[in-house]
């Protein structure tokens, strides 16, 4: 507004001719330095009636806040909301990034804003090879993305589908079993082995294959080697995101570094499209890949996949499907290990449910009630994804009487707002029953802003359901199937570690021992 009422009158002023009026010598100059003056004037009266960005910390000039971020970024924030309020700016090189603490507030801009906030600040790491550019995760808001987020909630993740493979994950679960039951007695590093089996059951669903002994493991702990370290890339502080104009000369190395894992994973996909693509149709169980394939050859821009997508789509799941599920099931060990009462209730819940002489199936989950409620509890104090994946607005507006600048990073910092004393009492019990009891809150779908530990809006995780059968599955038949004892009996701890999933500090080791009489339970 400001630039085209000095465009419209004072460039003529200053730019006419001589001997034209007003341009008389004096009464010319002074016609200019008014208007000059009142534009000026005008210019400071809208800049001081916009609001203002959000109250944050100072920092230092070009590098902001950056030098003093540390580590654990949802413990830091969370302090920083304390001391500032439940929406803070920092500044992080060119990059402003909002952090909100508050329900109120996370509901005005994923659900009041949802359309604004519905794209992806996506980080330099995520988009190598432009593969970042075609995923669900990080992919921008838009017709694409609807098309495809379409495609998976009804192709893939309808209950259908998933139905089709259970016994593909059924098959995995039961070989976790097997192995675990040939440790009985001896310390188990229950981590890696519920990575092992989340990895396994996912490889399962996705192209069928089984990972079996040696294979299993040495496949398994490579998958697990190269995700952590991928996930920590796309993580990791960069200085290609901060300083975008440095992006090009990737000073730390991140994208290649990104580019060698990305390489070795397409590599796996791409050897397995085209086995599949060769071979004869598979038989029995449909897995993932037999249906991204049917929707690759249909040749329909509204409801068909590219072959990149195909193979994002796949990394996607993998990653989504695996770390964020394996971090679950070991925060509720971990959990109920430290309280034998709730631990003492689920046993009771499974012997009444599923019995003695069953194994556990997914037909049995819908009516283990408590077990899903140590679920959801585990999720509200250990959230896999304590910040979610940021968000970015599309424009400038307004949230909570504050300017959100374009193209901001929006945290959101569902580990503090699900541990506020103000919307939860005693946080920092472990208590199950409280999702018996409040049921507004029990919803996984983001409707309650206190609790969104899969997100909310357009951009809400996909991958809900599947979530949601392999996590309590895998956590039925562990505690089905065996007795669980610390060595030296020492209580686990609780410290975490933030990478983009928040894990724990040290692996939880335990020794196992067989809870069921008939030794074929354990086959």
């Amino acid at each position: 507004m400001m630039s085209n009422f000095y465009d419209k009158l004072v460039v003529p002023v200053l730019a006419c001719e001589e001997g034209s009026w007003p341009c008389n010598g004096p009464a010319a100059l002074a016609t200019a330095l008014a208007i000059v003056c009142f534009a000026w004037w005008a210019q400071k009266v809208i800049t001081k009636t916009k609001p203002p960005l959000p109250p944050g910390p100072p920092g230092l000039p070009i590098l902001g806040n950056l030098p003093f971020i540390q580590p654990d970024f949802h413990q830091y924030a969370t302090k920083l909301s304390q001391i500032y309020g439940p929406i803070i700016k920092l500044q992080l090189g060119r990059k402003i990034w909002i952090v909100i603490s508050s329900p109120s507030i996370a509901k005005e801009v994923l659900k009041d804003h949802d359309a604004i906030f519905a794209n992806r600040d996506t980080p330099a790491a995520a988009l190598v090879d432009t593969y970042g550019g075609f995923d669900i995760v990080w992919r921008s808001n838009g017709p694409e993305l609807h098309k495809l987020r379409k495609l998976v909630v009804r192709e893939i993740m309808s209950n259908k589908s998933l139905d089709a493979c259970y016994a593909l994950r059924r098959r995995e679960i039961r070989q976790m079993i097997k192995d675990i039951y040939g440790k009985v007695g001896s310390s188990v590093d229950l981590s890696e082995q519920i990575f092992l089996t989340t990895i396994s059951v996912m490889i399962s669903m996705l192209w069928g294959d089984s990972l079996n002994g040696e294979e299993r493991s040495r496949l398994g702990i490579e998958f697990r080697k190269r995700l952590e370290e991928f996930v920590e890339l796309i993580g990791a502080p960069n200085v290609s995101d901060l300083f975008p104009v440095l992006a090009a000369f990737d000073l730390q190395g991140i994208k290649s570094k990104t580019k060698k894992h990305l390489s070795w994973f397409y590599g796996i996909f791409e050897s397995v499209i085209v086995h599949r693509t060769k071979g004869k149709k598979k038989e029995g169980s449909k897995d993932f890949l037999e249906q991204l394939l049917e929707l690759n050859q249909r040749g329909d821009d509204k409801t068909s996949l590219s072959m990149k997508e195909m193979k994002a789509l796949l990394l996607d799941m993998i990653i989504g499907g695996s770390d964020t599920t394996s971090a679950t099931v070991e925060w509720a060990m971990t959990e109920l290990l430290r309280h034998p009462d709730k631990m003492n209730r689920v046993i009771e819940e499974l012997e009444k449910v599923v019995g003695k002489q069953n194994i556990v199936e997914e037909s049995h989950l819908p009516r283990l009630l408590y077990l899903e409620a140590v679920v959801k509890e585990t999720l509200r104090i250990h959230p896999a994804a304590p910040l979610l994946v940021p968000h970015m607005p599309a424009t400038t507006c307004i949230v909570s009487g504050y300017t959100i600048p374009k193209h901001s990073t929006i945290i959101f910092n569902a580990w503090a707002i699900q541990r506020d004393p103000e919307f939860w009492e005693h946080p920092l019990r472990f208590e199950p029953e409280r999702f018996l009891k409040e049921t507004e809150k029990a919803s996984y779908l983001g409707n309650d802003f206190r609790f969104f530990p899969f997100g909310s809006g357009r951009r809400i995780c996909v991958g809900i359901p599947l979530a949601e059968k392999m996590v309590t599955h895998l956590l039925a038949a562990l505690l089905h199937s065996f007795e669980w004892e610390l060595p030296n009996g020492v209580m686990p701890d609780i410290k975490d570690k933030l990478g983009i999933v928040l894990s724990r500090v040290e692996p939880l080791v335990v020794i196992p021992t067989a809870r069921l009489s008939n030794s074929l339970s354990y086959q």
